[in-house]
């Protein structure tokens, strides 16, 4: 790995699995300093466990997104642990049940939205409050191939919200560009996580027909996308913000 975010604190959402966990450990290969945070606290002390037996630096935080207190919580425990934030990568999601928009329930809209939007939203106020007063940073919000095109499958809550995330991103981008702030977002396409194997096992798609959407012929890893946000939070992307980049195999391409 490189030093490629030596110096860096950065803070993971959704840390406990899937492209979560796996950020963790890839932004801690290439140097930087963690906090990790996830609802579940037993997968969140998992991560930083496995971070820490490499060598790297990680701090556990119990928390959900979307409260106002737990996101304000997570950043001011990056300031304790290490004394400064210089990136972060909200990524905490959830995909909610199947449900056409005539049969949706208010409580399934609700939770969904809750999460993957105004749960992105909070993180993102109280990281750009604290790195508005220590000089910039770098944000990547995690959307998803969702946020760029419709999706028939009984996600609508799911899409909106993804959608919505595009839109924040691309707005906080504009809205600190000059103030050292960068703001991305990444759009993974079929990865293969928790929320994947869920999809196939309730038996609306194959496997086999997951990896024919797919021009590359296969879903992703979530070390794909994390080596992607790996880039985005370095100084190297320093000329890059306000973009929402599909990581898909060439899914919307086509």
């Amino acid at each position: 790995m490189t030093g490629l975010l030596t110096g860096k604190t950065v803070l993971v959402t959704g840390a406990g699995s899937g492209i979560g966990r796996s950020a963790a450990e890839v932004l801690a290969g290439h140097g930087a300093d963690l906090v990790l945070a996830d609802i579940n606290g037993d997968t969140c002390h998992e991560t930083a466990e496995s971070v820490t037996a490499k060598g790297g630096n990680a701090v556990p935080v119990v928390a959900d997104v979307s409260r106002e207190d737990d996101a304000d919580a997570m950043v001011e425990a990056a300031i304790r642990a290490y004394g400064r934030l210089d990136g972060a990568f909200n990524n905490a999601g959830v995909d909610g049940a199947f449900e056409s928009v005539a049969e949706s329930t208010v409580e399934n809209w609700d939770r969904v939205t809750d999460v993957n939007l105004k749960g992105v939203w909070l993180c993102l106020r109280a990281e750009i409050r604290r790195m508005l007063a220590s000089g910039g940073g770098s944000i990547v919000n995690t959307s998803s191939t969702g946020g760029l095109v419709g999706m028939g499958l009984g996600l609508s809550a799911y899409v909106a919200a993804k959608h919505g995330v595009v839109g924040l991103t691309k707005a906080a981008a504009l809205e600190y560009a000059t103030q050292g702030i960068r703001v991305n977002a990444v759009c993974p396409g079929t990865v293969r996580t928790g929320m994947y194997h869920q999809v196939v096992a309730t038996g609306v798609v194959t496997e086999e027909q997951i990896a024919a959407m797919q021009p590359i012929n296969r879903p992703g890893d979530p070390a794909e996308i994390a080596e992607a946000v790996a880039w985005l939070l370095s100084d190297h992307a320093s000329f890059v913000t306000g973009q929402a980049w599909a990581i898909d195999g060439g899914l919307v391409a086509q």
